[in-house]
């Protein structure tokens, strides 16, 4: 027999039916079980800023490719641009191992 889905607010409206004991062994067995996952609420912070800030690096790298294909002529600062973001790409890689 396959497991009944249910959504978040049908959740919801099942545990407001519950007595205020069953709630509460309820919220004790979902912290017993999200204290033993792998994860923190620190790490998950961290990598959505480690996210924010490659996103960001992403954007102006791209607003300099821009700028330096405006330029006529042989220019090395686009070799410069582009050495650089293979520099950075590769070393977000690298942490992400």
């Amino acid at each position: 027999m396959m497991p009944v889905k249910i959504n978040f607010e049908q959740l919801k409206q099942q545990v407001t039916q519950l007595p205020p004991a069953e709630q509460l062994k309820l919220v004790t067995h979902i912290c017993e079980e999200l204290n033993a996952m792998t994860f923190s609420p620190k790490q998950i912070v961290a990598k959505d800023e480690a996210l924010l800030r490659q996103k960001e690096a992403d954007e102006l790298l791209a607003m300099c490719d821009a700028a330096a294909e405006m330029w006529e002529g042989e220019l090395d600062a686009v070799d410069d641009i582009r050495q650089m973001r293979q520099e950075r790409d590769e070393q977000i890689w690298a942490s992400k191992s």
